[in-house]
């Protein structure tokens, strides 16, 4: 199967069988590096990084060179046409002229996408703010699978800031897809954002139970606040969710997957918190625990004083081989996204992809997420907001940008009754009434200010329930 021309922006970008297609042909390259030099020859990646990075940045580099590709950079905004006030979708069409292939990391939310869609070349999302990072999840997949031979039926653990944590965000709905149980172990105050919970639950099936509210929980020095069951588990969650907890812990964690605080993504407030007194430390300590007896330990690495230097002659632990295994993983993408490799796709289960109305109009709310890419300065000349309408009880959006979902307050109807303008009328997006409106006719107002200032007049349902 060609995978040519494709760009991999988030992970529900490839199914389960291509992701699987790109592992078979990681290992093949991984079997002879040197064979495969000359696949790439005449091609040219533009490396994008306008955020730290050593290890994503040095292993896209290294694989195209391994593939006997040529490499163009630019790694600082100050740098760059960025700090001129170009936009995104310039700098992508000028660099997508340049390239045959692109690799971009940014701080803001959905700019992979919007090169994506300005670039014209295949383009790879090598982490945009606190997002998504799929490639790092792809080689995180590949490591379990090459541990445990198997994700399905595992009992992964993520530990750590599971609120900024990037890398987190797109394993969480892999490891879904892919049928594993997730135990949610968050610092106090970095839990997983509700959007990524109601994504998860609303896609791919599987119930989260909310555990860890007791006194002896918090005590715990495995500290599980929420749990996810996959629908391909054989069991449910008890009805007691601090006894459930103790019970998936009882029968072993397969992986635990660590990661640091994502300080440069703080709050100004959460800044000023002592982080390191709240932030659980991996040690030798915990891992003699029983439940840790067979876990291998990950982390897409860097570390700070999350996890103890004393477990890396564990051989429990991952983390290392991880980022090794970073080159090979990037050498099979970038030859299927290029054309110079075909991947065999297995025919695996994958769940199918969920089609939902898009709202696009005018009369448009702005996303709530400040870090989003549609919501900058440089970037609303010319970028609409849009988005997903994933719910309707309540009316619930989601920015096909940054993924965030929101509940706006007030809607209308574009087919108000004979348009006549005494029915012009706008309603609480909470009200019965806001519910039968057609996903094609639904208008989004910000404010009551806004609907008015439009022509609309509040209707008995612009307070709510009547």
């Amino acid at each position: 199967m060609s995978l040519a021309g494709k760009s991999f922006v988030t992970i529900d970008d490839f199914s389960n069988g291509e992701i699987l297609g790109i592992f078979a042909l990681a290992d093949e390259m991984a079997a002879d590096m040197s064979a495969q030099y000359g696949l790439c020859r005449g091609k040219i990646m533009a490396s994008l990084f306008f955020e730290p990075s050593t290890r994503t940045r040095l292993s896209f580099e290294a694989a195209m060179h391994r593939l006997g590709g040529s490499v163009i950079t630019a790694s600082e905004v100050g740098a760059s046409s960025f700090a001129k006030g170009e936009s995104i979708a310039d700098t992508a069409r000028i660099v997508g002229s340049y390239a045959d292939i692109i690799v971009i990391r940014h701080p803001w939310e959905g700019a992979a996408k919007v090169v994506a869609d300005y670039a014209g070349v295949p383009v790879i999302n090598a982490g945009d703010g606190g997002h998504q990072h799929p490639t790092q999840t792809l080689l995180d997949l590949y490591t379990i699978i090459k541990e445990r031979q198997t994700i399905r039926g595992l009992k992964i653990a993520l530990w750590g800031d599971l609120k900024y944590g990037r890398t987190t965000h797109s394993l969480i709905f892999a490891l879904a897809r892919f049928g594993a149980d997730i135990l949610f172990c968050p610092s106090p105050g970095l839990e997983v954002p509700e959007h990524i919970i109601d994504k998860l639950v609303t896609e791919y099936g599987g119930e989260v139970e909310r555990v860890g509210t007791s006194p002896e929980a918090r005590k715990s020095p495995f500290p599980v606040d929420a749990i996810y069951t996959t629908p391909n588990s054989p069991h449910q969650l008890a009805m007691m969710p601090d006894v459930s907890a103790q019970v998936e812990l009882s029968k072993g964690v397969d992986a635990l997957y660590v990661t640091r605080p994502q300080k440069e993504r703080f709050s100004a407030a959460e800044k000023s918190e002592d982080i390191k007194a709240k932030y659980p430390v991996v040690d030798k300590k915990l891992l003699q625990d029983r439940a840790f007896r067979r876990t291998i330990v990950m982390h897409p690495l860097p570390r700070v004083d999350e996890l103890a230097y004393e477990l890396d002659a564990d051989e429990r632990s991952m983390y290392f081989k991880q980022a090794a295994r970073g080159v090979p993983v990037r050498m099979a993408l970038l030859a299927a996204l290029l054309g110079v490799k075909q991947v065999q796709v297995p025919d695996v289960e994958s769940p199918p992809p969920v089609h939902y109305p898009v709202y696009r109009r005018d009369i448009t709310p702005l996303c709530p997420n400040p870090r989003c890419v549609s919501v900058q300065p440089t970037e609303t000349k010319y970028l609409r907001p849009e988005f997903k309408i994933v719910k309707t009880r309540p009316i619930t959006l989601r920015c096909v940008y940054c993924e965030h979902g929101f509940e706006p307050k007030f809607v209308a109807s574009a087919d108000w009754h004979e348009h006549k303008q005494e029915t012009k009328k706008y309603h609480s997006a909470a009200s019965h009434w806001a519910k039968d409106i057609r996903p094609e006719n639904l208008i989004i107002f910000e404010s009551e200010e806004q609907a008015q200032a439009l022509g609309f007049k509040p209707s008995h349902f612009a307070r709510g329930e009547k």
